[in-house]
């Protein structure tokens, strides 16, 4: 493959990456050190209260904490499903008998041989497989939950404090798995060129940090 025609491809979609990941990585320190900066960390904590108090008025609220559980494993479904489907279109498009050589006219940016064509769905396939399995987890650790929660508090076996231990994992699985979708979102566009994935990963960044950083930090920042 000659480096006139993939040159774009080898910088712009590694670089469209490496910010995701970058973004990723610094959220992530942030959710350690700084935690009420983010609604990752304002919602753990929250989390940790409400076990607490559905595990302390059992009798009343058991009914409200099975229907919440439920919601957040239909969430988890919901997203599995579509990344299974996802996996299976592009394996048919894979194995498919017709030529994937030149999707579009030669007038796309990028390398379109057969090599890098290859390239761009196993790369798809393989983020869209680790979103389900990673969902997958979330939806098990969730429905341990789910009958755990209802557990009386006697003795030391089922404490409020193991109970959210798992919910936290299956929280965490939940939202590795949302990201690596997202992720996939702009590498979808690599199809129609590398230039696309690029300004695609750029614009998604902001809306990200909207969505995770709160903008009235609480003075409270201990550690999760």
């Amino acid at each position: 493959m000659e480096w006139r025609k993939c040159y774009l491809d080898v910088i712009l979609v590694p670089s469209a990456l490496l910010i995701s990941i970058g973004y990723h990585f610094w959220l992530w320190h942030t959710v350690r050190t700084q935690p009420h900066r983010t609604t990752i960390g304002v919602n753990a904590s929250v989390r940790r209260s409400w076990v607490q108090a559905m595990m302390e008025d059992n009798d009343k609220k058991n009914i409200l904490a099975v229907q919440s559980l439920r919601n957040t494993i239909m969430g988890s479904t919901l997203m599995a499903t579509t990344s299974v489907l996802l996996c299976t279109g592009l394996a048919a498009v894979i194995s498919s008998t017709y030529s994937l050589k030149k999707p579009l006219n030669d007038d796309v940016y990028g390398a379109q041989g057969e090599f890098m064509v290859a390239l761009k769905y196993v790369t798809l396939l393989t983020f869209f497989i680790f979103s389900f399995f990673c969902h997958s987890l979330s939806i098990r650790f969730i429905n341990q939950v789910n009958i755990l929660v209802n557990v009386p508090l006697q003795g030391d076996a089922v404490t409020p404090s193991y109970i959210h231990h798992i919910l936290e994992k299956g929280f965490i699985l939940n939202t590795a798995g949302n990201r690596l979708f997202y992720v996939a979102l702009p590498l979808l566009l690599w199809i129609f060129g590398p230039v696309l994935v690029f300004l695609c990963s750029l614009a998604m960044i902001p809306v990200l940090y909207n969505l995770d950083f709160l903008f009235s930090a609480s003075p409270d920042n201990t550690k999760i």
